[in-house]
């Protein structure tokens, strides 16, 4: 997983609420565990309709309780595979804003007209470092936790942070070595 450092990028707009993860990436996709290749199903249905756009740009902004619905993972491999690194909304399902965090998207919840203003814009800044997004003369705060922003800015997923315990693994290993004969199944 690669750090998430500042971005500055136009913004592609879906201004529709209650988006389940079946309409991010329908369940016909879901025959592959690896988690490259998905950002070309993503909205699938949706993408054929009329004047369906939505730009590769890096922040996707987007209305209440996006990502609700089951909490396959592969929804938000589909969003970072498209070239997403940041999720503005008013709201997120929770297993949904978790699944993101796995796979380095920052899922960012702020009040409705920040969102809209969002959307509305040019290009937005967003700076975990900082807890803010800017856009167009305006700025808003987030709240995120700080177990998990130190993850993003630092790149670590889940391997990572547990090999960041090699040490004590070792040590935890050591301690329970016993003397004996070993056992082993038939």
């Amino acid at each position: 997983m690669e750090p998430f450092e500042t971005i500055t990028s136009r913004v592609s707009a879906l201004m529709r609420d209650d988006v389940d993860t079946d309409q991010i990436m329908p369940k016909q996709f879901l025959k592959r565990v690896e988690r490259t290749g998905f950002g070309e199903y993503l909205f699938y249905d949706w993408a054929k309709e009329d004047g369906w756009d939505l730009p590769r740009n890096q922040v996707l902004v987007t209305g209440r309780n996006f990502g609700c619905g089951s909490s396959r993972e592969h929804a938000p491999w589909g969003l970072e595979d498209y070239g997403f690194k940041a999720i503005v909304a008013e709201s997120f399902a929770d297993i949904f804003r978790s699944n993101c965090t796995k796979c380095g998207l920052l899922p960012i919840e702020l009040a409705r007209p920040d969102v809209e203003a969002i959307a509305a814009s040019d290009s937005v800044q967003v700076d975990l470092a900082a807890q803010e997004v800017r856009w167009d003369g305006g700025q808003a705060s987030f709240e995120i936790d700080e177990q998990i922003k130190h993850r993003l800015l630092n790149g670590l997923d889940d391997i990572a942070m547990t090999l960041q315990q090699d040490e004590a693994l070792a040590a935890y290993e050591q301690r329970r070595e016993r003397s004996g004969p070993v056992t082993t199944a038939l």
